[in-house]
């Protein structure tokens, strides 16, 4: 099973805690919906982007959309190669869910697969952009989930690991390259899931590393000393921990009512409780985790 698909096997479950405002998300993220076929921004506007994560949220709450609906925001990129790392991966998780996407032809020398070939780096990892002349924790995850989506290994998967584990800092936490040893949470989280994607093994203190990140009013903050807790960091915390076999079985109530305090009854969240917006993307991450906070609770 890819990352991916652990993370939406997870999400299903948020209907769970969310009871009949399901159907309240499901209108929210109709709403979501682009001209061309993606999902918009905040301002309305189709972005390769949050397209993945309104793809995500759709197929959490089973509402998929037809691979016809994406092919206009295919198309409109060509074959991708002129995208960063970022939306090239994002393209090609849309290109995968469209009608023009033929996994028996994918093969040899393609042009999306010499273009993310092209992010590859000397040093084992994946630059984010062309310009960047080493890897980065964060690139290299994209990639791993673009090589996923395309159903091919990840090339030399030791040498990824070992540039993962190069990025591990003292305390169990992981920075997102040798340049900027400042460890986040989302940081975090990707190296940990990726190791064990990858067969490596995870620093020994990262499971209390994520555990010291929590807010004493629940959530999880992306660095040390970070202002307030958010809904990413909360998501993707919760769902390293549970990776690494090491769910947070305590704190739940409050991790709940941190959720619960960036819903709003549009059927969206916000990210965090300065953020006076609502998107597809932070959507993705509510539901993600309430689904574990589900698992936790049940």
């Amino acid at each position: 099973m890819s990352t991916r698909l652990e993370m939406l096997q997870v999400a299903k479950l948020s209907p769970q805690l969310l009871g009949e405002a399901t159907d309240l998300v499901r209108d929210f993220l109709l709403t979501c919906y682009a001209d061309d076929g993606g999902f918009g921004d905040r301002d309305g506007e189709s972005d390769l982007y949050y397209t993945v994560f309104g793809l995500d949220a759709c197929k959490a709450l089973d509402m998929p959309v037809a691979p016809e609906r994406m092919s206009p925001l295919v198309r409109r990129h060509g074959h991708g190669t002129e995208l960063d790392l970022v939306h090239f991966s994002c393209w090609i998780r849309a290109f995968t869910e469209s009608d023009l996407y033929d996994p028996s032809q994918d093969h040899g020398e393609t042009p999306w697969r010499r273009h993310l070939a092209s992010f590859q780096r000397d040093d084992g990892g994946w630059a984010a952009t062309p310009e960047e002349t080493g890897g980065s924790v964060y690139g290299t995850f994209l990639a791993l989930g673009a090589h996923e989506d395309l159903g091919i290994p990840m090339p030399d998967p030791e040498a990824t690991v070992d540039f993962v584990l190069r990025n591990a800092l003292d305390d169990g936490g992981y920075a997102t390259s040798p340049d900027m040893p400042v460890a986040t949470t989302p940081t975090t989280a990707a190296a940990a899931v990726m190791l064990r994607r990858l067969g490596g093994e995870a620093h020994p203190q990262t499971v209390s590393w994520l555990r010291r990140r929590r807010h004493r009013q629940g959530g999880f903050l992306a660095a040390e000393g970070a202002p307030m807790p958010d809904l990413l960091s909360t998501a993707v915390a919760l769902h390293a921990l549970s990776s690494l076999g090491q769910p947070p079985d305590d704190h739940l109530e409050s991790t709940l009512d941190f959720v619960d305090s960036l819903w709003t009854n549009r059927g969206a969240f916000h990210g965090h409780w300065a953020d006076d917006d609502v998107d597809c993307e932070y959507t993705f991450y509510g539901l993600l985790a309430l689904g574990h906070l589900s698992v936790l609770g049940s």
